[in-house]
């Protein structure tokens, strides 16, 4: 199946299921993550109709939107870690991040946004399964967070992102999402610019969706399985 039919069949899916759990039509964007794939892959799924790309990886992520740079709508969305290091790039080069988890990191790319450019428009990673291996801040001290985020005039809090535990049903899937659910709506109330909440991926769209995401994360189902280079 062309790259071409399978985002029409996933933008057909999330229709679906925004019908089916009540919620408004287009109240959910697919960002396709495009990590590991060739420019041309990024550039047929744009012809479709995509405008939102996801990267794990900086250096891979500057290169593509370097190498995209005449196609100008293109939302870039950095949904991997955040190095120290790796900060600076992510600053001046992304429109999104989704993965920001501690002080340091919000500071250091409030600093390192270019002052020609908008507020960089972040999401607050939050780690709900409590997986040690995880990145992401506990519900209990997401509050701490957003109130420093809010002071920081480079950055626009737009939400927050979630990656969870698998799980074996849908049921378990709305259980993990309920708490983080709540704290995005508690938030929204509060910051009229709020209105991200970035759950949702192939194998639990389902529950995402009943859970009030905005925003779905959807790689393999659109582009095949990732070609990682060989070590």
């Amino acid at each position: 199946m062309s790259i071409e039919a399978k985002l029409a069949e996933i933008s057909q899916q999330i229709a679906e299921l925004t019908r089916q759990y009540h919620r408004p039509d287009h109240s959910v964007r697919l960002l396709a993550v495009s990590k590991t794939k060739p420019l041309q892959a990024l550039e047929v799924a744009y012809q479709a109709g995509q405008r939102l790309f996801g990267e794990n990886y900086v250096q891979e992520a500057v290169d593509k939107r370097q190498a995209l740079a005449h196609l100008t709508d293109i939302e870039w969305h950095f949904i991997g870690p955040i190095q120290s290091n790796k900060s600076r790039l992510i600053a001046e080069h992304m429109d999104w991040v989704h993965t920001i988890d501690r002080e340091k990191i919000a500071r250091r790319l409030n600093e390192q946004r270019p002052e020609n450019m908008s507020p960089l428009n972040v999401c607050i990673q939050v780690n709900i399964s409590g997986e040690e291996s995880k990145s992401g801040v506990s519900i209990e001290a997401l509050k701490t967070l957003v109130a420093l985020i809010q002071t920081l005039p480079n950055l626009r809090l737009r939400g927050l992102m979630a990656i969870p535990a698998p799980q074996e049903s849908l049921e378990a899937q709305m259980k993990v999402y309920a708490p983080l659910h709540q704290a995005f709506l508690e938030l929204a109330v509060t910051d009229s610019m709020i209105d991200t909440l970035s759950i949702g991926m192939s194998g639990d769209l389902p529950a995402a969706i009943a859970s009030g995401s905005t925003m779905v994360r959807v790689g393999t189902a659109i582009f095949g399985a990732r070609d990682y280079p060989a070590l």
